[in-house]
Parts: C-alpha cells; structure tokens; sequence
C-alpha cells in the first residue's frame, strides 16, 4: 500500500508542464474550500486539481475535445516511447501519477500525486497551454480559455483521498460507469490504461484490516451503494 499520506506532510517543501472512518459525522472536509490556489508544494503529496470555463463557458464542446485533452495528458504520462525521441524528453511520468479525472462540459476535475515539488506545475502547465491552443485554432479564437490558474487541494488524511475519489466518479450524476471521460470504469476494469494509476485507492478495499470500508467490498459498492450524501455531508462543492 502507497506511504500513509500524514507521513509526507512532514516533508513540506517550497513548462511542461490514510485515516478512513465509515460514519457520515466524520465526514467533516470540504473538497473545494475558497481560494485554493496551490501555495504548498510538496514531495509525494496528493492533490485535487481543478478548473472551469472562464466565464463559465463551455471548455468542450464536442467528442473530439474531451479526446484532445485526455491525448495531452496521455503524452505526458505513458511511459516514453524509445523511438520518439521529443516524448521521451517531455515526459513526466515520473514527476507525477493521475489516480483519477473526470471532464465536464465546463470545468475537469484530476486527482494527482506529484513526485517532485515541480511536478504538477510542469504537467498542469504543459496539457492546458497545448489544449488552449488546440481550442483556440480550432475555434478561430483568442485570449484565455480558463478561469485564471488552476486550483488545487493538498490532500492531508486517507478519508479525503478516498471520498475525493468518489466524488470525481459521481460527477455525472447518473451511470457512472458509462460515462466516457472519466476514470470510473478503469477502475471497474472495463478499460485500462498505462498512463492512470488506479491502485493507490484500490489497495485501500483489499486490505483486510482497513476495518472502515468492511460495510464495501468493492470499490464499486463505495461509490455507488454509499449512503452518504457527499455534496450534503462534504460541504463547499461548487467551484469558484
């Protein structure tokens, strides 16, 4: 199982770019409290990324957008092609890992462990300077396509991580597991993928002594047999 997450918060450090508990009264975080622009960077810390629409507009409009930026976060992330020389280079596969996304019409959501205090800079930086020029030309447009720089959570216990990850999947409010831009079915192993990392929250439902998640089996049964009501129970949930 990946290293207890209090352990690296120990360890706080200044482009391309765990204690679970099962009862809704400990459900006490906010998953996208105001201001979160990232001030803290650290080693080995997992962070939710997000952004919108400036404007709140739409930042895909169509089948080939979602594809467009899922391709830039593949190109970063795959492990480097031997044979392409300029991927290899721009690789970040091992400054960060993706453990889950979703993409809505206006806004995306990504969860992410970075390696390196520089990680998720340089991979933020890098997906949406290419996806906003991709956007742009194919739109005949100009200017900025999000709501100013993009936001971030540092992930500080193991009962964040894993409801962030429930929250990310039930984005699309209903079939989950059809939704096409999200890494839900990956980790209902309809699809799989070398560039998304989805054991650091699966290992969590097969450890037999991690008695809070004994009410789910599956990681299946916690997302969707989950009683608890997260935008209700979490609390800020609408993005800035």
């Amino acid at each position: 199982m990946s290293e207890p997450i209090k352990q690296v918060q120990n360890r706080v450090r200044p482009y391309y770019y765990r204690k679970l508990t099962s009862s809704a009264q400990r459900i006490n975080v906010k998953l996208m409290p105001a201001k979160n622009t990232i001030k803290t960077y650290i080693e080995n810390g997992y962070y939710h990324v997000y952004n919108r629409g400036v404007e709140k507009r739409k930042i895909f409009l169509d089948d080939m957008d979602y594809r467009m930026f899922l391709h830039f976060i593949k190109y970063y992330l795959s492990p480097p092609d031997k044979n392409d020389v300029i991927q290899k280079f721009h690789s970040l596969r091992q400054q960060v890992k993706l453990l889950a996304f979703c993409l809505m019409p206006n806004h995306y959501h990504l969860l992410l462990l970075q390696t390196t205090t520089s990680g998720m800079t340089e991979f933020l930086r890098a997906i949406c300077t290419n996806y906003v020029c991709y956007f742009n030309k194919k739109n005949q447009r100009v200017g900025g396509l999000f709501q100013g720089k993009y936001k971030a959570v540092l992930i500080d216990n193991d009962e964040y991580l894993l409801h962030l990850s429930r929250y990310i999947h039930t984005n699309p409010l209903k079939k989950y597991s059809e939704y096409p831009y999200s890494s839900y079915p990956y980790y209902l192993g309809y699809k799989s993928a070398n560039w998304l990392n989805v054991n650091p929250i699966l290992e969590y439902f097969s450890s037999p002594s991690f008695t809070p998640l004994k009410p789910f089996s599956t990681y299946q049964k916690f997302v969707e047999d989950n009683p608890i009501n997260i935008e209700k129970e979490v609390g800020i949930l609408a993005l800035e």
